[in-house]
């Protein structure tokens, strides 16, 4: 069977031909992890793989936050990528995967991964690859990615345990967009973060639901700080900054939020038709990146 940096040959090359892609010369690991936020999974897929490749400790970070990408194959490659560094650091990251993710292939990867980072460092191997598939087929049920709600098994249940509404989302960068570009950008973010909700397996944004298992609401205020266009050395940059407020069902204000996020185009390709979509690209990643944090401080605000 061919490894899954075989079967994705085709989706790399792909991917660089759309010029999505990490570019072929960036042997940086802070160039690859950039290409991590972006929307665009192909863009994301050869920046894993060419981590992957370079074997360096040094990637250790961004292959673990590449194992909660919303792609299978991001973190099918991430994990695999994870097993050949063998740095036990990845170690409770592996092992998280191997039992909780929906894909059955990043868990077999993650699980073997997870046995060859242990056998590497004299630890014992306490979850060999026939264990993790033996308990999911005992259990009956479906294993599932629990991006930001812990790392072990006994964090996943059948209910939701939080109740999340989107109160309001705005464009309060400097600067003289007009209306209907601000406008586009609250959108922008506000889709971006009702989607990641979505998918997160205990989260409910349904009034039903939060009465059925008797949650409380939490309401997040989106606000865009700051969305800037600049050249730096030989690249246009789109930098864009986040704040996120989480308040009670009263209104009272319980928590902040910030981050941001950019994309960077080589000068010589920049477009300005499409700095629309640049813009999108830079506010999607700033909310990608900001998710587990915004999940964990929902949680704790929901049990304080």
């Amino acid at each position: 069977m061919r490894s899954v940096f075989g079967k994705l040959v085709g989706a790399v090359a792909l991917a660089v031909a759309l010029g999505h892609a990490a570019p072929a010369h960036a042997d940086s690991v802070d160039d690859l992890t950039k290409q991590l936020s972006s929307s665009n999974e192909k863009a994301r897929l050869s920046a894993t793989v060419s981590l992957a490749r370079l074997n360096d400790k040094r990637t250790l970070k961004p292959l673990v936050t590449a194992l909660h990408d919303p792609s299978a194959d991001v973190r099918a490659v991430a994990a695999s990528a994870l097993g050949k560094l063998k740095h036990k650091a990845a170690l409770p990251a592996l092992k998280s995967a191997a039992t909780d993710d929906t894909d059955e292939n990043v868990r077999k990867k993650a699980a073997d991964a997870a046995v060859a980072v242990a056998v590497a460092n004299g630890i014992e191997a306490e979850m060999p690859e026939q264990q993790v598939v033996s308990s999911a087929k005992k259990s009956g049920k479906q294993a599932r990615h629990t991006s930001g709600f812990g790392r072990s098994p006994h964090a996943v249940s059948d209910a939701p345990d939080l109740y999340v509404m989107i109160k309001t989302s705005s464009d309060d960068s400097p600067g003289k967009a007009d209306k209907p570009t601000r406008k586009h950008n609250a959108d922008v973010v506000k889709q971006a973060l009702m989607d990641s909700f979505k998918v997160a397996p205990q989260v409910t944004m349904t009034a039903a639901d939060a009465q059925r298992w008797g949650l409380d609401p939490r309401q997040v205020d989106l606000s865009v700080v700051k969305m800037d266009v600049e050249t730096n050395g030989g690249y246009v940059e789109i930098d864009a900054e986040l704040r996120l407020a989480i308040s009670d069902e009263n209104g009272k204000m319980l928590s902040f939020l910030s981050g941001g996020a950019k994309v960077q185009i080589p000068a010589a390709k920049f477009k300005a038709q499409y700095l629309g979509n640049y813009r999108k690209e830079a506010l999607e990643g700033a909310m990608r990146g900001m998710f587990d944090k915004l999940l964990t401080h929902l949680r704790q605000q929901s049990q304080s």
